[in-house]
């Protein structure tokens, strides 16, 4: 009867007790090796939330495991690497707080398990950023900032942030998801940015070959996006010239001529004369999207923006 109830059990909750099994230790986030920090005695933080930097991978005993384990080396750096890169490129005189998560692996989204899977990630992450709040924020004004995975993660937090914490975010940047209109309509503090210096608003733009017209037709558009090269929400084109990788040191590349266009019928990036060919992922990459490099290919306009914002949100 017991071994019964434990498979009922296990089939309301929609999961298998093998994949259950398989889950690493939760993160303790009183623990600060559970974070990448960077403390610049600043007067605003940004908390960032990395992207997915793992795949499935099979523990010594053969257990395939389809989250990071935030106290295992093998998977903590690739999450590290992120953090830093991230840092680096982007944050500028901000503090800089960022937690290692159980998150779910690349190979969990061509899977029928990724809804449960992504709750982990989730759960781990709204500890994270509680905890944040109440014990390492201080009251400043924050930015909140993620990429892919962690853009979906961070749309859920803002959807669900206390009015009292709301208005302390100078500006979310939801990087590399798309927002439907269901999105808008559940999410009271979804407002999309106009421009490049208001605040308490959503920055969301995702980025595709320019050449490749039925992408929009084929892979669904976006309810709303900015050009974070010239922050407008019309179809003015951007010039962006940079390197075209992140995978090669700066000083082999040659850098890329581009124009970036908001087509705002599907409010999409166009984006036209990118050289690399290193950025479709794996699984579930496509050679029209230039996913991988939404921080990349804008890092200096992003490090100036959230600045920008920053400044705008302590002199109103």
């Amino acid at each position: 009867m017991i071994r019964f109830l434990l498979i009922i059990s296990c089939c309301i909750l929609g999961i298998s007790c093998s994949e259950d099994k398989s889950l690493p230790k939760a993160p303790v986030y009183s623990d600060m090796s559970q974070w990448y920090l960077t403390e610049r005695n600043a007067d605003a933080d940004m908390f960032y939330i990395i992207s997915t930097e793992i795949g499935d991978y099979t523990l010594e005993d053969g257990t395939v495991r389809h989250h990071a384990d935030t106290y295992l080396d093998k998977t903590r750096q690739p999450m590290y690497g992120e953090m830093l890169g991230v840092d680096t490129l982007t944050s500028g005189r901000l503090n800089y707080y960022s937690p290692y998560y159980r998150q779910c692996s690349l190979n969990s989204f061509a899977s029928d398990s990724v809804s449960y899977r992504f709750k982990i990630a989730l759960d781990d992450v709204r500890r994270a950023f509680s905890y944040y709040i109440d014990n390492q924020n201080d009251g400043r004004p924050f930015v909140l900032a993620g990429f892919s995975q962690g853009a979906m993660i961070a749309l859920e937090l803002l959807k669900e942030m206390d009015e009292s914490v709301y208005r302390r975010m100078v500006a979310t940047y939801l990087i590399g998801i798309r927002l439907t209109d269901k999105d808008l309509a559940s999410n009271s503090h979804l407002h999309p940015a106009q421009g490049a210096n208001d605040t308490g608003v959503t920055i969301c733009y995702n980025s595709m070959r320019g050449e490749d017209a039925n992408y929009p037709a084929q892979n669904g558009s976006n309810v709303f996006a900015i050009n974070p090269v010239n922050w407008c929400t019309d179809d003015e084109v951007a010039l962006l010239i940079t390197e075209p990788s992140p995978l090669k040191p700066v000083h082999e590349q040659t850098k890329d001529t581009m124009t970036v266009q908001l087509d705002t019928a599907s409010n999409l990036l166009l984006v036209s004369g990118y050289s690399a060919t290193d950025y479709v992922l794996p699984l579930i990459g496509n050679k029209a999207s230039y996913h991988t490099r939404e921080i990349w290919l804008y890092r200096d306009q992003l490090k100036d923006n959230i600045q920008q914002r920053v400044d705008a949100y302590l002199n109103r």
